[in-house]
């Protein structure tokens, strides 16, 4: 509710409250029609379908999970988010751009600029430092090595790594490792954060750390992310929790 000074018809002022028309949020990501169908290896047969005409809209600000079974098609789904593949049919729109239309250097620029991903596994490169890994993103797009490894440096810091930025992967524990891919998916300030299985490698105890700080992480600079997990209490806390089953998306209603 908005307050505006309205005259009374005398000389007195009233502040008086004014209705406050709601701004739809933003929508940051959609896919309409989403059709994947993987061709049978032999190439006869009808192939492998995943889904077929899903439906899914993502607005600014949104922390949403999606479930279900293994093979059910969740890390396919985030892989066409994120133009890693392209559908059978159907699209997919970041904003108003049209992913399917994007060149493979222009998918490689998207995601370097408006998506940061996070993995199951690291995917760390053994050889270099942690601050090294995380600047990788910016070095990848002519940043200069100083101002990237201070940037990084600075993630690091947000994921509680302040002091393990010189240390290899192999230095780190599997949890510090997740959390230098954290950083490493943040660095650019992506429009977007995709996750798929973000803890799937990691014990019960880590699994929550590394969620609060993915949750935190989402709060603190208003991300918009979506989540692929297998961890139902995980994803209660998110704003809206999706199941993938049969090929189409469910709405769960929290309770």
């Amino acid at each position: 509710m908005s307050l505006v000074w309205m005259e009374d018809g005398g000389d007195n002022k009233n502040l008086q409250p004014l209705p406050v028309i709601p701004e739809q949020p933003r929508i940051v990501l959609r896919a309409e029609g989403l059709t994947k169908i993987y061709p049978q290896v032999s190439g006869t047969g009808p192939g492998l379908e995943l889904f077929r005409d899903l439906n899914l809209t993502v607005r600014a600000g949104e922390m949403v999970a999606i479930v279900g079974e293994s093979g059910a098609g969740k890390s396919s789904l985030l892989h066409l988010l994120a133009a890693l593949d392209k559908p059978t049919a159907g699209e997919v729109y970041c904003g108003q751009a049209r992913l399917s239309e994007f060149s493979s250097r222009q998918a490689s620029e998207f995601r370097n600029r408006d998506v940061g991903y996070v993995w199951q596994f690291h995917y760390l490169l053994p050889e270099f430092t942690a601050a090294e890994n995380v600047a990788m993103p910016l070095l990848a797009r002519g940043m200069s090595r100083p101002s990237a490894l201070a940037k990084a440096a600075n993630w690091l810091a947000e994921v509680g790594l302040k002091a393990r930025g010189e240390h290899r992967s192999g230095e780190l524990s599997g949890g510090e490792q997740q959390r230098v891919s954290l950083a490493r998916a943040l660095v650019t300030e992506p429009k977007i954060l995709l996750a798929d299985e973000p803890t799937g490698d990691l014990d019960t105890k880590t699994g929550e750390t590394v969620f609060d700080l993915i949750q935190g992480l989402h709060q603190a600079h208003g991300l918009t992310s979506v989540l692929v997990t297998h961890n139902l209490d995980f994803a209660a806390r998110c704003s809206r929790m999706l199941r993938l089953r049969n090929g189409a998306l469910e709405d769960l209603a929290k309770s």
